[in-house]
């Protein structure tokens, strides 16, 4: 009898589990016809300072072009979809399902080796949907701006009335809404709108009272996360003398409550006092006030006068003990950007195949510096990078180690090619996704990375063979590197 009971109790427990999942479960399937066989992601941002991202799900492209996934899902938030480092964005709801198209690059832009962007478009969209919300009120904004900006310069004064009249508009259609992700959206966008008047704009504490004072900190709103990283831009350097020395000073102390202590008497990151507080209840604008901490101690890490060791320091305290757990993520997260590539810290390890099918790794480059070069020989600015490197090369071999590393291409010319054969120092070719372009976040070529000959970042990205700004090249750099070498003899 007692073995029956506890049967149909797992029973019960079993159903109402897989009943809660299916209540918060989200599908997302499409059409993807450029990607067929192969790999297809869904990512989710885990926080908008540090844009580090996370994986839900994965599945194949079918040959019929299809894919669909399906996952449990607690909130509303925008997702990144990725296949063949192509990506492209939407919002997801729980409980929702979903049919998209996504399409293949743009043939007129520019491959970009950490992936281009492509629009996602929607097959089908209820009128309750975000998505639908987002875009419908996108078009709204989309075309005031483009039916009254143009009086911006003209006339200041007649596009603040346009503006005013629009933003009543918006908060009549919208005030029956009970989206909080949806109007947050909305408040945001026009918080931003707000930045573009010409004449009769809030000053900046006007804009803390009416659009941050109290609200909620809605971590999962890219746009409400936009406007609070635009408004609190450079936030140290906005801080009155005397409290930005006592900041100064709590970091010294690797302090986070004291650099709390000093931010509170900043208008805008102050305690509010709260009426009839209930047990418990912390002074308002607390949270928000840590997580400008994180940014402001982020955005001052190269800073020459602000040592580095001890906002890793207060960073670490933060994601290991702050009340708030999203606060907490973000700061640990920022330290992982922080430290990713900085001078000074482990260059990420690798392990590629040479010409020979051989495997390589930093190891193969010890006791010299190692300049590494990443290019793309299809193009212009990279025949002329490597005419300038070759002398170079001559001029440093015995110092640094020089590497160059491409993207698989087989609509290469016969003269790329021969180009690249007759280069004098290691080449390899590797396919698109090999994780060396993300461990060393090629964006944009060409780049050059300079390690020293224990496989510590020295710069990233390091100077080219073609001056800069400031008439600098790699050549003034490897210079010193021989000096310094000659001298140590």
């Amino acid at each position: 009898m007692q073995k029956i009971k506890f049967l149909l109790v797992s029973i019960a427990l079993l159903a109402m589990s897989q009943s809660a999942f299916s209540q918060k479960t989200t599908e997302v399937k499409g059409y993807a016809p450029g990607y067929v066989g192969q790999k297809i992601e869904l990512y989710e941002i885990e926080d908008y300072f540090s844009m580090r991202e996370a994986l839900i799900a994965t599945t194949m492209v079918e040959a019929d072009s299809t894919f669909k996934f399906s996952f449990f899902n607690e909130k509303t938030q925008k997702v990144i979809l990725k296949s063949n480092k192509n990506k492209g964005f939407l919002y997801i709801q729980p409980n929702a399902k979903y049919e998209v198209f996504m399409p293949s690059k743009n043939k007129y832009d520019a491959y970009r080796p950490d992936g281009n962007s492509v629009e996602i478009s929607f097959l089908e969209l209820d009128s309750t949907d975000i998505n639908y919300k987002i875009l419908s009120f996108d078009k709204w904004t989309n075309n005031f701006l483009g039916t009254y900006f143009y009086t911006k310069q003209i006339n200041g004064l007649e596009f603040v009335m346009k503006l005013d009249t629009f933003k009543m508009n918006v908060e009549n259609a919208y005030k029956l809404d009970t989206s909080l992700f949806f109007k947050t959206y909305v408040k945001y966008t026009i918080a931003g709108l707000d930045d573009i008047q010409f004449k009769g704009t809030r000053n900046r504490y006007e804009k803390f009272d009416f659009f941050l004072n109290n609200a909620p900190v809605v971590y999962e709103s890219d746009v409400y996360m936009d406007y609070i990283a635009s408004f609190y831009e450079n936030i140290f350097s906005r801080l009155e003398m005397e409290v930005n020395n006592r900041v100064y000073l709590g970091l010294l102390k690797n302090s986070p409550s004291l650099i709390m202590r000093a931010l509170g008497d900043e208008y805008t990151l102050r305690p509010t006092i709260i009426k009839n507080p209930t047990p418990g209840m912390k002074p308002g604008n607390t949270k928000l006030r840590e997580l400008i901490m994180i940014k402001g101690l982020s955005e001052v890490f190269y800073s020459a006068e602000f040592p580095q060791t001890n906002i890793l320091s207060v960073l670490d305290s933060v994601a290991k003990f702050s009340i708030f757990k999203s606060n907490g993520i973000i700061a640990k997260n920022m330290i992982y950007r922080l430290t990713e590539l900085v001078p000074g810290s482990k260059a990420p390890d690798f392990v590629i195949k040479n010409q020979k099918g051989e495997n390589v790794s930093l190891r193969n480059y010890t006791k010299k510096h190692l300049y590494i070069h990443f290019f793309d020989p299809s193009t212009r600015e990279s025949a002329k990078d490597l005419e300038l490197l070759n002398p170079i090369y001559a001029k440093f071999q015995g110092d640094v180690n020089f590497i160059s590393i491409y993207v698989k291409n087989d609509k290469l010319t016969k003269k790329q090619i021969e180009t690249l054969k007759s280069l004098p120092w290691e080449t390899f070719e590797l396919e698109a996704d090999d994780p060396i372009f993300k461990a060393y976040h090629i964006e944009s070529l060409p780049l050059y990375v300079l390690l020293d000959a224990y496989g510590y970042i020295v710069n990233v990205p390091a100077l080219g063979p073609k001056p800069n700004g400031q008439y600098l090249s790699i050549d003034k750099i490897f210079f010193d590197i021989k000096k310094i070498n000659e001298s140590n003899k």
